[in-house]
């Protein structure tokens, strides 16, 4: 499932939600009661080994790697 990292905006807490991709934009509640909270934009990095066209070149960048930028 989905974890979801949102931020208090009365108190400041960061804190996060597992929930289905269907309830993604619903509201959150912080663990200090507070409802005004805002939905926190992640970046997700994936990693493994793999085979194919995705696994094939260097380290992604611009270009897929390729020219080492």
């Amino acid at each position: 499932m989905p974890r979801y990292e949102f931020r208090c905006r009365a108190c400041g807490d960061t804190f996060e939600v597992n929930r289905p991709m269907a309830e993604a934009g619903a509201p959150a509640t912080c663990p200090q009661g507070h409802a005004d909270t805002v939905k926190l934009l992640s970046a997700v990095s994936v990693t493994g080994r793999g085979t194919g066209a995705a696994s094939a070149g260097g380290g992604g960048g611009c270009c897929g790697g390729a020219c080492g930028c």
